[in-house]
């Protein structure tokens, strides 16, 4: 076989570029153990930047009777009860999921069907208290 023979069964890479790409980089087609996963560290990290909304509320309510008073206004406005019902749910899933990382530790639920049923766990047992939590919010 000659070198020049060789050049007719190289693929075109003109071709090869003009085909679509489609990268499928959406966190729904992974499976529930990489959702909660990512869904524990997005939590974590609301978690942290809403620490210092957190501090303000708190340092409002504690400063006088008349902060208690804009306290309670600013709480009874919906977007902040929303706002805090996201980070209710936030910290109902980190720490349900944390639980379940804890258990995968120590080796316990660590195969496939284990770790799919503790990962629907984690989603429903969040979800369940966050509503039942947030009832008592609004």
């Amino acid at each position: 076989m000659k070198v020049s023979e060789g050049l007719l069964y190289m693929p075109d890479l003109a071709e090869k570029k003009k085909r679509p790409l489609w990268y499928n980089l959406s966190p729904l087609n992974l499976p529930v153990p990489g959702l909660v996963s990512i869904l524990h560290r997005a939590s974590g990290a609301v978690l942290f930047l809403g620490l210092v909304w957190f501090l303000f509320l708190l340092d409002m309510s504690l400063a006088s009777e008349a902060g208690f008073a804009r306290f309670r206004g600013y709480v009874g406005h919906p977007l902040v009860k929303l706002a805090l019902l996201g980070f209710l749910w936030a910290y109902l899933h980190h720490f349900c999921a944390g639980i379940r990382y804890l258990f995968l530790d120590i080796d316990k639920g660590v195969g496939l069907p284990a770790a799919r049923a503790s990962s629907y766990a984690v989603l429903a047992v969040s979800l369940a208290l966050t509503a039942l939590l947030g009832m008592k919010l609004w």
